[in-house]
């Protein structure tokens, strides 16, 4: 082999799924090359590739959420082709959020898939088969019992609930050159487990899988914030996250437990139902929320820290929203007569709207865009100079004023892109503002 032992494949939008894969790859004394870490600055990317993929013997091929390959791109289906003719493998690879039916090319068809969707056999172990031939050792496969039921001897008890997500294209428009959004809907699945809160109330936590991915904005992204920068790349253990933010019927619920620092009101909401989101909380009031839950359930709730809620909020995507480079407002409950981008106007409800009733993020969360801001554990800084790296929450020396992330029904599309900031005094509350919870220790999907 050459310097490099495979080459890495991908398309953009999955590059923190392939970053972290491309670590495990070196932990195991694989050198991969990968575009992020091996291409100059300045460089032609065509003739760098051309001469360095010469010198490599194997290819992976990774297809995440859209089920695109990179193949789409010619001059990399080209660089595949060239492995295919000179009879060097060809590994194709499920990310975890990739498709239930991913299609390959004709060329790559016919070839075995590693499938980091499941665990059984261990997929790391069969992609390192793949690259050097030499079979690790890997997990004894487990007869007659599939992997189901093996993912519930975990203690949370995991399900498997299926959503829709969705993607909003910009095509132009047969009378002119208006682009008009089109909205894509995709059916996934994802794991969770649920937490009784008593008399037939339940708290719904979804598994976050682990991951790096950059945070804040680029400086081109319409809008942006100079809090939002610089942007920095985070490696955020798994998680679970609440599907939804908390809602009222829950907060009753738990405001009903015995006290351990403050009194909590029983229905501070100003927007009543059961299953709208509860607000007009403060971040003491949802630290509080927390603290009796965990002594009730005998497990540490939380505040999400800032990164793993923007984390969690992009589900793999680099985009503005999760959705897509624009929002619409059968998407998401913001102020519809502001637009963003090349989006359009649409509905002001002028009102908290149920939750679970717009499609889920890429990760099954809903409500991460709009509906009402979420506290996060963080204090405010004005940058992300010296911001943990790691996924925890940034607690040190600055302002005491608190984060909150996503938007809510009053406000502009803008406050709802994945990377927007907001803070306020931990002891405020107003119609706006809520919360969702978050528990560590996912396992690893």
């Amino acid at each position: 082999m050459g310097k490099f032992d495979v080459f890495l494949c991908h398309n953009s939008q999955d590059k923190p799924a392939v970053i972290e894969i491309a670590n495990q790859l070196k932990a195991n004394n694989i050198n991969p090359w990968l575009d992020k870490w091996h291409l100059r600055p300045g460089s032609s990317w065509q003739d760098l590739l051309e001469d360095q993929i010469n010198e490599i013997r194997t290819a992976a091929v990774f297809v995440g959420n859209s089920g695109l390959g990179p193949w789409e791109i010619e001059e990399v289906k080209a660089f595949l082709r060239a492995f295919v003719n000179r009879k060097c493998p060809v590994i194709p690879v499920l990310l975890p959020n990739a498709p239930q039916k991913p299609q390959l090319p004709v060329f790559l068809e016919g070839l075995m898939w590693v499938d980091f969707r499941q665990h059984d056999p261990e997929p790391l172990g069969q992609l390192i088969w793949g690259i050097t031939g030499i079979k690790p050792d890997l997990p004894p496969l487990i007869p007659n019992k599939p992997p189901r039921e093996e993912k519930n001897k975990s203690p949370y008890q995991l399900k498997i609930f299926q959503f829709q997500t969705a993607q909003i294209s910009l095509t132009s428009a047969l009378l002119g050159f208006v682009k008009k959004p089109e909205i894509k809907r995709i059916t996934k699945n994802a794991d969770y487990f649920a937490q009784d809160l008593g008399n037939g109330v339940v708290l719904e936590m979804v598994a976050i899988p682990g991951g790096t991915f950059i945070m804040g904005s680029p400086e081109n992204e319409e809008d942006r914030s100079s809090d939002e920068s610089p942007q920095h790349q985070v490696t955020v253990p798994s998680f679970f996250m609440g599907k939804y933010p908390v809602t009222q019927k829950q907060w009753r619920a738990v405001a009903a437990l015995g006290k351990v620092n403050i009194d909590l009101e029983s229905d501070p909401s100003y927007f009543k139902g059961d299953n709208l989101p509860v607000e007009r909380v403060s971040w003491n009031d949802a630290q509080e929320f927390c603290a009796r839950l965990s002594r009730m359930a005998n497990k540490t709730y939380r505040l999400p820290a800032e990164a793993e809620w923007e984390y969690a909020c992009r589900g793999g995507t680099t985009t503005p929203f999760y959705c897509g480079e624009t929002i619409s407002t059968d998407l998401a409950n913001y102020n519809g007569n502001y637009t963003y981008g090349q989006g359009q106007k649409g509905q002001y409800r002028e009102k908290t709207t149920e939750v679970g009733i717009f499609p889920a993020n890429p990760f099954g969360l809903y409500d991460m865009c709009g509906n009402v801001w979420e506290w996060c554990e963080d204090k405010w800084h004005e940058t992300y100079i010296n911001a943990p790296i790691d996924g925890t929450a940034w607690t040190s020396l600055s302002s005491e004023l608190r984060l909150l992330r996503g938007g809510s029904w009053v406000y502009y599309p803008r406050l709802c892109r994945s990377a927007y900031r907001l803070n306020f005094s931990p002891d405020y509350s107003n119609n706006r503002n809520g919360f969702r919870l978050v528990v560590s220790g996912a396992r690893t999907l």
